[in-house]
């Protein structure tokens, strides 16, 4: 159930920098705000993956050494969030990469 929270969230933030993308900046501060939000999002989602990524290490390590109340399921679940989360991390990195170079290619 917590998995399809986690998913609701994502689309939810997927949805809101939609339409901010989609909105005209007012002012050139607007803009700068608004830069300050996504490197805000983008340091965040960072953390997230990262954190998925302990928190599963954690539950291999605890399960391995036979700790109580860590299951299989549960570590694979936790294994499987951490691998999801790290390639939609670095499919979004490619995707700033290529919109990086095509503004570079841009001619003046």
């Amino acid at each position: 159930m917590s998995s399809g929270m986690e998913i609701s969230q994502v689309l939810a933030q997927m949805r809101v920098m939609a339409a901010q993308a989609g909105a005209p900046a007012a002012t050139e501060s607007g803009a700068a705000a608004g830069g300050a939000n996504f490197q805000q999002l983008l340091s965040d989602s960072i953390g997230k993956v990262n954190d998925l990524q302990q928190t599963a290490g954690a539950l291999k390590t605890g399960f391995e050494q036979g700790q109580d109340g860590i299951d299989l399921a549960q570590v694979m679940i936790a294994s499987q969030k951490a691998s999801l989360s790290f390639s939609a991390m670095v499919e979004v990195r490619n995707k700033l990469v290529d919109a990086y170079k095509d503004v570079m290619n841009m001619p003046l």
